[in-house]
């Protein structure tokens, strides 16, 4: 079993930055692929950014390529999403997210169903 407990939400205007963090428990979080997801109000949950649990390869939406980056650090069990450049369509709950074993390539990591647990969410919101 593996909790999830995100942080560093905010109110930010836009074009500012913010770093969101979600800390793992257990032993075994070097083992897990980690992803960030979004839900605006009224929407889907959106795939964000994924990392791989090497730290080796990384998959954006490309509404977020060139502003957002994923990160992780295995001591401490911690994944990093630093979001530079908010806008005001960032505005939603991100939610952190672990497992997703067998997954391999974009189309995989971008789908809910594939990972296995998820944080409560943590609320950002860009003014503009």
């Amino acid at each position: 079993q593996v909790q999830l407990v995100e942080s560093g939400g905010g109110l930010v205007q836009a074009g500012g930055s913010l770093r969101l963090s979600c800390a793992a428990s257990g032993r075994t979080f070097r083992r897990y692929d980690m992803g960030w997801f979004r839900q605006a109000p009224g929407k889907e949950r959106e795939f964000v950014a994924a990392v791989t649990a090497s730290g080796a390869n990384t998959y954006y939406v490309d509404s977020v390529k060139g502003r957002f980056t994923i990160s992780r650090d295995n001591s401490p069990n911690t994944v990093y999403l630093q979001m530079n450049s908010l806008k005001p369509e960032d505005t939603a709950v991100y939610y952190c997210a672990a497992g997703a074993y067998y997954c391999s390539d974009y189309e995989c990591y971008s789908r809910a169903g594939p990972w296995n647990y998820w944080g409560q969410g943590t609320q950002v919101t860009v003014s503009s």
